[in-house]
């Protein structure tokens, strides 16, 4: 079975594994009750642990389960929990309002939400040209490529507590998504007084919507395993969690892929395209495929009269 000859074996040797295999475990445990021979009881340990991933373990190889993930496992998972995704959508643009409110009341907000150290340019009361040379060319692009990094590296920590520590009924992602948004919301803030809105948000796009796209799905992993454990149903607490992680798990492991694809966009697309006529299109073409892929990729099909 290990070479991978399955067929080779009969029917009756597929039925007996399990029966074996008990018996294996078995002679273990006396193996090591009566302290037998420390060579005997390491072969069975070993002949255990092999057995244990032939009998029990998943037989699919790494392309199967490569091409069952992307052919549809990932968007079932992901539309599996779009209640979470709505809620998770909701935190968030309630949490760049919450920083642009700030902000804009008491531009000190500033200070608190948005970590210092990228450049003197992107603060309240800076210029409109000091602004827009942040953006475009090659001025300044040096810091803004910092802060760019800095919310790529952010944003992926962001992804992984906020589905870490879901477990604690949601709670602690959703304050995460919230405090992550009032950073950009603070930020919006102070491009918007010099009518910079839209090239903020084109420049922001290009890797943005994959970016938050997977703090989105993230957060929303998260939230469903905390409300999952909050509001069991008619499951014990352990089933209703184990279930929710399963599917947590897998929007999780897109999620890493996604943040990838963001690194990528941020470290070569950003440089490359320097309007935000070309940063909405590659924008705004990945945040379509991705809906495509979520919203189509995956779905069962009917069949006629059923």
């Amino acid at each position: 079975m290990e070479k991978g000859k399955n067929g080779r074996l009969s029917d009756e040797d597929v039925l007996a594994l399990p029966t074996l295999y008990r018996t294996l475990l078995s002679s273990l445990s006396i193996a090591r009750e009566n302290s037998l021979d420390a060579g005997l009881i390491d072969y069975l340990e070993g002949l255990s642990l092999r057995s244990y991933f032939l009998v029990y373990g998943t037989q699919s190889s790494f392309g199967r389960w490569f091409a069952g993930f992307f052919g549809g496992g990932w968007s079932r998972a992901v539309r599996a929990i779009q209640l979470d995704i709505w809620i998770a959508l909701s935190v968030m643009i309630a949490g760049a309002v919450i920083g642009y409110i700030l902000v804009a009341g008491d531009s000190d907000w500033f200070y608190a939400l948005v970590p210092g150290g990228f450049s003197e340019v992107r603060v309240p009361g800076a210029t409109e040209e000091a602004l827009r040379g942040t953006l475009f060319g090659t001025e300044d692009s040096d810091g803004l490529g910092v802060f760019a990094a800095f919310l790529f590296s952010n944003n992926a920590q962001v992804a992984i507590l906020a589905f870490a520590l879901g477990f604690a009924f949601a709670i602690p992602s959703i304050l995460l998504l919230i405090h992550n948004m009032a950073l950009l919301g603070a930020m919006l803030w102070v491009f918007a007084q010099r009518g910079l809105t839209v090239d903020f948000i084109g420049w922001l796009s290009i890797h943005g919507t994959t970016e938050l796209f997977a703090i989105l799905l993230a957060g929303a992993a998260g939230i469903h395993v905390g409300r999952s454990m909050a509001f069991p149903g008619a499951r014990s607490h352990l089933k209703a969690a184990s279930d929710a992680g399963k599917r947590a798990a897998l929007v999780m492991a897109g999620v890493i892929i996604m943040l990838v694809c963001a690194g990528l966009l941020e470290g070569f697309a950003r440089q490359l395209i320097d309007n935000s006529a070309g940063r909405f299109g590659v924008g705004g073409g990945m945040l379509l495929l991705w809906l495509v892929y979520f919203i189509g990729f995956g779905r069962e099909r009917r069949r006629p009269g059923a």
